[in-house]
C-alpha cells in the first residue's frame, strides 16, 4: 500500500520541482517577449506571463485574479482528496497516476500565482503571474476564405505558449479521456458471480 501512495506523489513532486526550476531559470535569464530557438521557428523558448488560466485565458472581472488564485488552491485539494481516494479503492493504477499528472499541473501553476508576486514584488499574495516559456507554432497559413468568421485570416497551429503544469494537466486528461473505458471497466466482484451449480441447474 505505501508503494501506492509514494509512487504518484513522486512523480506528482519531481513534475512540481521540474516546473518551478524552468520558471525559475526563464525568469532569472530572459526578458519579457525573449525568444530562444531550438526548432527553428517551429519550436523555441518564448518568455510571457499571464494572470489567468492554462495557456494564458484569462477571466476578465476586477476580481477574476483573485477568484481564480482561490479556485485553484480548493480545485488541488479536491484532486489530492480524490487521488487519495482512488489509491484507498485500488483504481486502476493508470488512471492514478493521470490524476498525479493533473494534480502537479495545477499545484505548478498555483505556486506561480499565490507567491510569484511576493518573490518577485510585483503584486501582493494570491495575484501573482503564472510563467510561460514553451512555443511550437508548428503549422501557419491562412484560413480558405469559404470557411465561416475566420475566412482569410492567418492561423497557427499551436498557438498558445505554455508550461511544463499546463503540458501535465492536459496530458493527464487526454490520457484519462482515451482510456476511460479500460479505467472503469465494472469488475463483478466474486461473491456476485453467477454459482457454477445454479449455472448448472
Amino acid at each position: 500500500m505505501k508503494a501506492a501512495y509514494t509512487k504518484p506523489f513522486i512523480a506528482a513532486t519531481l513534475i512540481i520541482i521540474a516546473d518551478q526550476l524552468i520558471k525559475v531559470w526563464v525568469k532569472g535569464n530572459m526578458y519579457q517577449g525573449e525568444e530562444i530557438k531550438f526548432l527553428g521557428e517551429r519550436g523555441m523558448l518564448h518568455f510571457t506571463e499571464n494572470n489567468g488560466m492554462a495557456f494564458g485565458m484569462e477571466l476578465g472581472f476586477e476580481w477574476g485574479k483573485l477568484a481564480l488564485t482561490l479556485f485553484r488552491i480548493i480545485a488541488v485539494c479536491g484532486i489530492g482528496y480524490g487521488m487519495v481516494y482512488l489509491i484507498k479503492h485500488k483504481y486502476h493504477r493508470g488512471l492514478i497516476m493521470n490524476v498525479a499528472l493533473i494534480f502537479a499541473g495545477a499545484m505548478g501553476n498555483i505556486i506561480d500565482s499565490t507567491f510569484y508576486g511576493i518573490i518577485y514584488k510585483y503584486a501582493p499574495l494570491f495575484h501573482g503571474r503564472v510563467v510561460d516559456m514553451f512555443y511550437f507554432p508548428l503549422i501557419s497559413g491562412n484560413f480558405p476564405k469559404w470557411v465561416p468568421l475566420w475566412g482569410g485570416e492567418e492561423f497557427i497551429f499551436f498557438r498558445p505558449v505554455f508550461n511544463l503544469a499546463d503540458a501535465s494537466i492536459s496530458v493527464g486528461v487526454i490520457l484519462i479521456l482515451i482510456f476511460q473505458k479500460h479505467y472503469f471497466k465494472q469488475e463483478i466482484p466474486e461473491e456476485e458471480a453467477p454459482n457454477s451449480e445454479m449455472a448448472e441447474d
